[in-house]
């Protein structure tokens, strides 16, 4: 694997921590491969971050299950990167392994890979048990953030609390958790699963004047990128959605082969040429 540029990653650290400083809202898209990744350049987004579940489905495995590894995640996220000239932020999951001491070491080993940020969540893997405890989920952002301060530039890292998206639609201890992360020095707050703007007004408030990440395209909404902006919404992420749009379109065009023995889905794709230009 190819070792970054120690300069080049400390101007995309400080391009990526301005933006989180700025007025207003941007919007941080989820390539989950170079060629996506690339594509999302092309378009102006001004940086990016990966999906653990656009990477998982990739590789037909599932997300949310420990399914692909450290290593597998790192070297996706190498790849993007080494595609683009844009800041790149990782999904680390919940860090791979419980211990506080394996969320520092896997911050570490981001920031070797290149990255200049990445985000650490409170789940477990289990389906049974999917969220840690609150004092442990606290021990290991507070063992990511030492790991990220460690470092000779600044890794901007994201603390995620899980609970609405893994069946546990408690607010109130979702914000304890965010609050706790934000006094622990986490650079961005996110919990995935903010359904209504009460709920994120709420969130936003709790945790001011850390920035909010809230994800669009988890299903059905009318929020738009200037409505988050005036709810306080500092960043706004898509988690799998425009993996699951593509994958969407892929089988939708191979079942109208199957089934119909028809091709029209080709009237709407993009030309070969595009997409060669694009990658030349």
């Amino acid at each position: 694997m190819e070792t970054p540029d120690n300069n080049t990653q400390a101007i995309k650290a400080e391009v990526f921590r301005v933006l989180h400083q700025r007025e207003g809202v941007f919007v941080i898209p989820n390539p989950w491969d170079a060629g996506s990744a690339k594509i999302l350049e092309s378009l102006g987004f001004e940086a990016l971050a990966t999906t653990s579940a656009g990477l998982a489905f990739s590789l037909a495995k599932p997300d949310g299950l420990c399914a692909v590894s450290r290593d597998q995640t790192l070297k996706n996220a190498h790849d993007i990167m080494m595609a683009t000239s844009l800041p790149l932020s990782a999904d680390l999951e919940n860090g791979f392994g419980k211990a506080p001491e394996t969320c520092a070491e896997t911050i570490l080993l981001a920031a070797k890979t290149g990255l200049v940020g990445g985000s650490i969540e409170d789940t477990t893997g289990n389906p049974d048990d999917p969220i840690y405890p609150f004092e442990l989920a606290v021990e290991r952002v507070k063992a990511a953030v030492k790991a990220a301060r460690s470092l000779p530039f600044h890794f901007t890292l994201t603390a995620r609390a899980e609970n609405l998206i893994y069946g546990r639609p408690d607010l109130k201890d979702t914000i304890r958790r965010l609050e706790a992360f934000a006094d622990a020095g986490a650079d961005v707050l996110f919990a995935p699963g903010l359904k209504t703007r009460e709920e994120i007004e709420a969130v936003v408030k709790a945790v001011a004047p850390r920035p909010v990440n809230v994800v669009m395209g988890l299903g059905a909404s009318d929020f738009t990128v200037s409505g988050l902006a005036e709810l306080g919404v500092k960043r706004i992420s898509l988690g799998s959605s425009l993996s699951r749009a593509a994958y969407g379109s892929f089988m939708n065009a191979a079942e109208e082969i199957s089934k119909k023995g028809t091709f029209t889905f080709s009237n709407d794709a993009v030309p070969y040429s595009v997409f060669n230009k694009l990658f030349k």
